[in-house]
């Protein structure tokens, strides 16, 4: 099929473009603009002119009254660059309408978004609700265009667009995808989440990291559960004291995922000599180590959102649990989602940590691919990450021959603790008072 006008010709290009549907309610304009067909369409088409897109053709019927109320009115204006449908329903003072143009000589989004815009102020509604919907990749086999969205919570959304689909695996325990993006090379997501890329990962994986690793005096070793994009390992195996890190994963095909597509975020961390594998449930190995001795200095819960699967790994039960896997002076860090937009489960497992811990410290950060700031905890019975100051922290990066970094520095990581009163507000009482104060100038 050929559309004229538009320049499209036979291929996928030509389906990539935009969708705009509105459902207008309680209208206040003249009521013959939902019961006349003639006037309906003059405004119709005057939106259309006005936009700059290309009538071809368009066709509107009125329906006989019913029950002694008017009939409303069906619309539809085709154009070279796809339709506007309409219908109004005047016994609710309602319309719905809908917009569709394809971008593929020229991105007529903006010429959509004009006439939506137009037709809305002219029906003048006392309640709306409006869609956007991106259709028909550039190329359906890559997904090219592709718009990547994830919802924040249930009025939030945010994305960025792919520039292909790489790879898509559904697994026993979650769907995992490989994407290229202009904006952050390979992007990795897990049920529809994003959890890593190539250009960003530095703001969660140093976070989540060094802070708990640089507050120790010289860690040994680590445990990390779930990581398996590497990140986290990779971070870990920077501090020249290491000389274990056990990273346990529940699925083995992110781990594959991993090799394959995200190097340059594990950096060959699986094939440290230092970096011990496993593959399984964490609970389980948790519960195993604790009954044959294995102990650890730190300990990092890399895991998809509390509110996922992974959800038991967020209880105090999990946390009691850890405890017995953690050497005298050893500290856990996690992540714990957005104060911004889930501050219900933030502060419900801040409660959790601080029902199990002695020393609770959240900090917080900017995380782009997140699209949001973000919640992280440092915890521990006896290590206090607020115990040293910036130039301890730095002579300690220094002192360790820690490079690479991007995001932390001895400066950041007080900084990094340094909470804003909308979060420090999630802080349970208990805690919130020491997770306030001024640093103490600490030793080496």
């Amino acid at each position: 099929m050929v559309h004229a006008g538009d320049g499209k010709g036979l291929g996928w290009n030509g389906m990539q473009g935009l969708h705009l549907t509105a459902d207008l309610y309680g209208c206040q304009c003249d009521g013959a603009l939902l019961t006349d067909a003639a006037q309906l369409e003059r405004l119709c088409r005057t939106a259309v002119d006005a936009a700059g897109l290309t009538v071809v053709d368009e066709k509107f019927f009125t329906f006989p009254d019913y029950r002694g109320e008017p009939g409303g009115v069906t619309g539809a204006v085709l154009l070279a660059e796809s339709h506007l449908a309409i219908h109004t329903w005047p016994e609710r003072a309602g319309v719905t309408l809908d917009v569709y143009v394809c971008n593929f000589s020229t991105d007529n989004s903006s010429k959509a978004e004009q006439v939506l815009d137009d037709l809305i102020v002219a029906f003048a509604p006392r309640q709306q609700g409006t869609n956007r919907i991106l259709r028909g990749s550039e190329d359906p086999v890559s997904q090219s265009g592709e718009l990547l969205l994830e919802w924040l919570n249930n009025d939030s959304a945010f994305g960025f667009r792919a520039a292909r689909r790489i790879e898509t695996v559904r697994t026993p325990y979650q769907t995992l995808e490989v994407f290229e993006t202009p904006q952050w090379g390979r992007l990795f997501r897990l049920d529809g989440c994003y959890m890593t890329s190539e250009r960003d990962e530095f703001f969660y994986h140093e976070a989540i990291t060094h802070p708990a690793a640089i507050a120790h005096p010289r860690p040994v070793s680590a445990l990390v559960i779930g990581g398996g994009d590497g990140g986290s390992s990779e971070e870990l195996l920077k501090h020249r004291s290491i000389e274990r890190v056990v990273m346990a994963e529940l699925d083995a095909e992110v781990v594959r995922v991993a090799r394959e597509h995200l190097g340059t975020v594990h950096r060959g961390a699986f094939d440290d000599p230092r970096m011990d594998l496993r593959i399984g449930d964490g609970w389980a190995l948790v519960d195993r180590m604790a009954a044959t001795g294995e102990r650890f200095d730190l300990v990092v819960l890399d895991l998809t959102d509390p509110d996922t699967p992974a959800h038991r790994l967020y209880t105090a039960d999990f946390f009691r649990l850890l405890g017995r896997v953690m050497n005298p002076g050893a500290v856990v860090t996690l992540h714990v989602g957005s104060p911004v937009f889930r501050p219900d489960l933030v502060g419900k497992l801040l409660g959790d940590l601080s029902s199990v811990f002695a020393i609770v410290r959240p900090l917080g950060l900017y995380v782009p691919l997140y699209g949001s700031y973000w919640g992280m905890c440092c915890a521990s019975q006896t290590l206090d990450p607020l115990a040293i100051d910036a130039q301890t922290a730095q002579r300690r990066i220094d002192e360790r021959g820690i490079c690479r970094l991007r995001y932390y520095n001895g400066d950041i990581h007080p900084a990094l603790f340094a909470l804003p009163n909308f979060y420090r507000e999630l802080v349970p009482e208990s805690a919130r008072t020491t997770a306030a104060r001024p640093l103490a100038h600490a030793a080496r």
